[in-house]
């Protein structure tokens, strides 16, 4: 069933053999010995065929980043590895080799046409990358479990498939229980699906697959829920204010605050933690809302940059189009008139007049540059100096409300410490009736033990505090200057390809008229 080790000893790809292949693939005519002589660079490549080489292990492919066709039948490949960056892959031949399992195919996301026929596969998995499967050859390998033909309904593009020669083909209701499950299949063991066996197929396991369908809508609302989720993460993110809309900032201080914890289980520490946190948590939410507010103002101050600066460029370029229309009519016209004139005088004064109507669109279209340069660079400096506001006032407001968490947290340590030395006067006169855990008795031995305490649960919790707004003002500041800096580096860019353009215009002018101007004084 599987090829076996021949005579000859296993090979590993290497640019030797790449080169040979290309070379005998590519053009065989003039243009042919041409790129063999120059060399056939393989990023140019689109199909390769390396049937029947004795190949143990794919590599050095990562060179054909363009490869559309990949043929390796009827080798000893014992691994689906090397492939990675052949992203533009669309066919694949693995068949006949000894490939044991699927994998290394996660990259292939444009893979259409997959054949692992004749290996010895017993799992179809790893192919959750390839959501443009339309054909899929898996006869002749050591699939058993039904079942696990399920896993196949997620490739909503599979039209093809072949599983014949394996365990599972063996089963009676193989065929009505592939055609039930992927009824979206044309073509199965190369044969024409027949409409009629299809609709047995499907009456015969209808309860299985309603069921099954009700599963996967319940696991499709779970997946939405989620992917709306992280969408809903993202945009808090892009605010800097994630994680500020409920109780995560408080939670988080008291997730790593073991003296805090013990001390909550004294008589009046628990009623003032929860004032504490629900307090806290308005705070938080206050942020949170003011946050999203001010990253619609920065959206709204960007749109509109970015609207201006595209209604200046386009307005300018209509502007050039129109220079340029005008200059190319007269310019044809003066062409057609260097070409007819015979009187030399006439003809040099005719030349040096069409070589001043360059130079003149030449400096018509760079200070239409320059003008541009220059109303982008006010327009620029005008959203920077609005956008560095926002993310001022934004952090100002922040800080503030930030030291009002500060504020209530040191009042709950006040409160708190005079819980806990009331708790250990009490203890010192055998008046504590609490029912306290052992480790939280442990900490009333004396005033310092319990002054410690209390001050470890405070400073966890400022650093908390600390370390959030420090994140959010640090990541704002960021975003601000890197959007700053690309912002004037795409205009620098912008302006160097416009100049670039101008002048390779211009030369193609100036040497048209130079070309003329030679033949004419030849002729």
């Amino acid at each position: 069933m599987n090829r076996l080790y021949n005579s000859l000893e296993p090979r590993v790809m290497d640019d030797d053999m790449l080169k040979l292949a290309v070379g005998e693939q590519g053009p065989q005519e003039e243009a042919g010995l041409l790129a063999r002589q120059e060399g056939i660079l393989f990023k140019d490549v689109l199909s390769l065929q390396l049937d029947f080489q004795n190949i143990l292990r794919i590599d050095n492919l990562w060179q054909f980043e363009n490869l559309r066709k990949l043929q390796l039948d009827n080798n000893v490949i014992e691994r689906i590895e090397g492939l990675d960056k052949l992203i533009h892959l669309v066919w694949l031949d693995l068949s006949f080799n000894n490939i044991e399992a699927i994998e290394g195919l996660d990259t292939l996301v444009n893979l259409e046409d997959l054949s692992l026929f004749n290996n010895r596969i017993s799992k179809i998995d790893s192919l959750d990358a390839l959501v443009k499967l339309q054909v899929l050859s898996l006869g002749n390998n050591h699939i058993s479990n039904m079942m696990n033909i399920i896993y196949l309904r997620q490739f909503k593009d599979l039209r093809a498939l072949s599983l014949a020669g394996n365990p599972v083909s063996e089963s009676e209701d193989y065929s009505m229980f592939i055609l039930a499950y992927l009824p979206d299949l044309v073509y199965l063991d190369s044969r024409r699906i027949d409409d009629h066996m299809k609709g047995l197929a499907e009456l015969k396991h209808q309860f299985s697959i309603d069921e099954l369908k009700h599963r996967e809508s319940l696991i499709q609302a779970r997946l939405e829920d989620e992917q709306a989720w992280r969408e809903k993460l993202e945009e808090h993110k892009a605010a800097f204010v994630e994680h500020l809309n409920g109780p995560f900032l408080f939670d988080s201080m008291y997730a790593e605050d073991v003296e805090g914890n013990k001390l909550a289980c004294l008589h009046g520490a628990g009623e003032l933690l929860e004032a504490y946190k629900d307090k806290f948590v308005i705070i938080c939410l206050n942020i949170f809302e003011y946050g999203l507010k001010q990253q619609e103002k920065r959206k709204v101050e960007l749109d509109t940059f970015n609207e201006c600066v595209q209604e200046a460029i386009q307005e300018n370029q209509e502007q050039g189009k129109r220079r340029i229309a005008e200059f190319e009519e007269k310019h044809l016209l003066s062409l057609s008139a260097i070409r007819d004139e015979s009187e030399l005088s006439n003809l040099e004064t005719k030349i040096a007049e069409c070589s001043k109507d360059i130079s003149e669109l030449f400096n018509t279209l760079m200070t239409l540059e320059m003008q541009l340069v220059e109303q982008l660079e006010e327009t620029i400096n005008m959203f920077e100096r609005n956008i560095i506001d926002l993310v001022g006032l934004f952090i100002e407001n922040v800080q503030s409300l930030m030291a009002q968490c500060r504020d209530l947290e040191n009042h709950h340590h006040e409160k708190l410490l005079e819980i806990a030395i009331s708790a250990l006067e009490k203890t010192v006169k055998g008046e504590l009736d609490e029912d306290l855990p052992d480790e939280v008795r442990a900490l009333f031995v004396d005033k310092d033990t319990v002054v410690n305490a209390v001050g470890s649960s405070h400073d966890i919790h400022l650093l908390k505090i600390d370390n959030r707004e420090d994140e959010l003002v640090t990541r704002v500041n960021s975003w601000c200057t890197h959007l700053v800096d690309k912002i004037h580096k795409d205009e620098i860019m912008r302006n160097r390809r416009r100049v670039k353009e101008i002048s390779q215009y211009i030369d193609h002018m100036q040497n048209e008229l130079d070309n003329l101007e030679c033949s004419d004084i030849i002729d």
